[in-house]
């Protein structure tokens, strides 16, 4: 179901009280719920707001820049500013919650100029990108409780550099990179960015730690192949011949450690195939001077191989990776762990993650939550359950999402109460923002 402009316009003229329980919004009366001052009261709210400032509004995924030239959030910047200023004239938006990959430090070429102040980066993100700052003060400003959880691609912004450029903000952290916001009438909302879950893109503080000598190596191995990627992006997505090194005795199943290496290696070939940039395997294109790092590394660095002795495993970074995985999810508090073979054939997955929802949240005893919602995968998706339980991912925010290009600038709507209703939306532009709740309700992309 698609609302407009034209629409709200006649609704309001009308007085008709329009209902929009098929958009997880019931009992709208278009009443105003509230006076508070907006950046530009001419902006349409996103919905006729009904009388009870109950809705929980999660983005995620906006992925914003240090340089426009390395953004993948360009074309939709403009649209989030204005979709900020809609929202401010949406009497019943309690709260807006940006569920992590807000600000971006992995989408960089390898030839990005090295640097060891990571504060003064993400200073340089948020001057890049200060008419979206300006307008989530104004948010807060406008009575919206504005919240932040960590991601992965901004898992090492500090704290106080966020809350200085966003003085009314709260932030939900428990580990370092990591954060779970409980809200709702009822504390049954749960909000997660999800890579907790991910071996990929969880922080890694033990695969590294002997190679470089201390416990502060947080970046896990997709940091690696984030910029990696992005290099073949940035370059115009090249097909450079590589020569990647073959495993060719697979492991029996019996032997989790092996096996779980071949795992390993067998997804990352997957990528590697797809990924070629011109940059040599053997070229010492990784100079890295932050997170605990002091030297520099190529590829080959980290990708699985035969070791002499047999074993599968990379030769220097993430050496025996799989080893790690259980002390890992022990260091960030994940509830009920998986094996390292479930972790990787889950990796590429996007229906892993609702896996995860289940398994943590959902249908674990110890929780009492009937709402979840993760980012991180760029796939806007809907479950339910049933019993009122159900998972939301709230999508993306970037220019062009090559996971799942069929809904752009999505989000997820909670309106919370005794019973929850629920909903993901794209905002299309201002005055028309589409319900597409079906249509993510069976997500299968291709990977």
């Amino acid at each position: 179901m698609n609302f407009s402009r034209r629409d709200f316009i006649r609704t309001l003229g009308a007085g008709a009280g329009m209902c929009l329980a098929g958009l997880g919004i019931p009992g709208c009366s278009g009443g105003a719920g509230g006076d508070f001052a907006s950046s530009d009261p001419s902006a349409t709210p996103l919905w006729p707001a009904g009388n009870a400032r109950n809705k929980i509004v999660v983005i995620s995924d906006l992925h914003l820049g240090i340089d426009d030239k390395y953004t993948e959030n360009l074309k939709n910047r403009p649209l989030l500013i204005r979709f900020l200023q809609c929202l401010q004239n949406t009497s019943d938006v309690r709260e807006l919650v940006i569920a992590g990959d807000f600000l971006d430090e992995w989408y960089l070429p390898v030839y990005y100029p090295v640097y060891t102040d990571q504060s003064l980066f993400y200073k340089s993100v948020i001057a890049n990108n200060q008419g979206v700052f300006n307008e989530l003060n104004n948010v807060i400003a406008s009575g919206i409780k504005l919240v932040y959880v960590p991601g992965n691609h901004d898992l090492t912004l500090a704290a106080d550099v966020l809350q200085e450029a966003l003085p009314g903000l709260l932030q939900a952290r428990d580990v370092k990179g990591l954060g779970a916001y409980y809200t709702g009438d009822r504390n049954e909302i749960v909000i997660e960015h999800g890579h907790r879950y991910d071996m990929f893109s969880a922080p890694d503080t033990l695969s590294n730690a002997q190679l470089c000598g201390n416990e502060n190596t947080i970046l896990p191995a997709g940091y690696f192949y984030a910029r990696y990627a992005a290099t073949w992006v940035l370059e115009g997505r090249p097909s450079a011949a590589k020569s990647l090194p073959e495993v060719t005795n697979i492991p029996d199943i019996n032997n989790t450690d092996q096996y779980g290496a071949y795992l390993y290696y067998a997804t990352l070939k997957k990528i590697s195939t797809r990924m070629t940039p011109y940059e040599s395997l053997s070229e010492k294109i990784f100079n890295m001077r932050i997170c605990g790092f002091h030297d520099a590394y190529s590829y080959l660095d980290f990708y699985p191989a035969q070791q002499a002795d047999g074993t599968i495993s990379a030769p220097l970074l993430f050496r025996n990776i799989q080893r790690t995985w259980a002390g890992r999810q022990t260091l960030n508090q994940v509830k009920v762990p998986d094996s390292f073979i479930e972790a990787v054939t889950g990796a590429l997955a996007f229906e892993s993650f609702f896996k995860q929802a289940k398994a943590q949240y959902l249908e674990n005893p110890a929780e009492k939550v009937d709402v979840v919602v993760f980012g991180h995968t760029h796939v806007p998706s809907y479950r339910d359950i049933g019993n009122g339980k159900c998972y939301l991912n709230s999508g993306t925010w970037i220019d062009h999402n090559l996971n799942y290009p069929n809904a752009d600038r999505t989000f997820a709507v909670i309106t919370t109460g005794e019973q929850d209703t629920t909903a993901v939306y794209s905002f299309v532009e201002e005055g028309s923002v589409v319900n597409v709740t079906i249509s993510v309700s069976a997500v299968s992309p291709q990977n």
